[in-house]
């Protein structure tokens, strides 16, 4: 069945299935034209990847349909954990296993009601009337940890395991280099022009740091006075 949903401010058409209209309901709306008509080939995607189930292989591909798609209207995804904390948000990314969900977790721990989670494995972000904000999406992990709001972007960080909590600036091509590990980057030329585009503003819109961390809940309050600007 067909139906309509507002994903990162853009009405979407979707025909889905399984685990992708789970996850996508949080996200419906009434049908409206679509800026964004998904037409994924899962059945393409399983083919190749022949371990895929069908309902990962559908999942995977409309994610990937729309996030690719999305680049055509400002906005692309960080693979990250984005957390939002007294109406801000605030992402986290970094290679798969280092440890993401957990510090957004030590954030949640340490903040209480003043925090939940936006999305923990794919939030979109979108340059929209001269601001970047932050987006849940139906495409949100294995846990389907996913909020369906509108976030303004305080900041991003990159994580890496440490003894001791750390964190500092991230500036410049090493952190456009390093958001870019972590997206999408599309094979059609004019779409990676657009890309690079949006990228170079933000970096220059939006604080990027390195966290260098441990497990420990200090290393949630080390990286939140950092982010943040309040010392608390």
């Amino acid at each position: 069945m067909v139906r309509y949903y507002s994903i990162a401010g853009l009405t979407v058409q979707m025909d889905t299935f399984g685990r992708t209209l789970e996850q996508a309901e949080p996200y419906l709306c009434e049908k409206a034209e679509p800026q964004i008509v998904i037409n994924a080939d899962w059945q393409g995607l399983q083919s190749r990847q022949p371990h895929l189930s069908k309902d990962d292989a559908e999942y995977i591909s409309t994610g990937q349909f729309f996030y690719n798609t999305l680049l055509r209207h400002s906005g692309f995804l960080l693979h990250s954990s984005a957390v939002v904390v007294d109406g801000k948000a605030y992402l986290f990314s970094a290679a798969s296993g280092t440890g993401k969900s957990t510090h957004t977790q030590l954030w949640l721990d340490t903040f209480g009601d003043r925090a939940y989670m936006l999305n923990d494995d794919k939030p979109a972000i979108r340059y929209e009337d001269g601001a970047w904000y932050a987006y849940g999406t139906p495409w949100s992990g294995k846990y389907d940890i996913s909020t369906n709001a509108r976030v303004p972007l305080a900041g991003i960080c990159f994580l890496k395991r440490g003894e001791v909590n750390e964190i500092k600036p991230f500036t410049g091509s090493a952190a456009a280099f390093a958001f870019l590990e972590q997206t999408i980057r599309p094979a059609n030329a004019a779409i990676r022009v657009k890309l690079m585009d949006l990228v170079e503003q933000l970096v220059k819109d939006v604080p990027f740091w390195q966290l260098s961390c441990n497990m420990e809940k200090e290393a949630a309050m080390v990286s939140y006075r950092a982010m943040s600007g309040c010392d608390e």
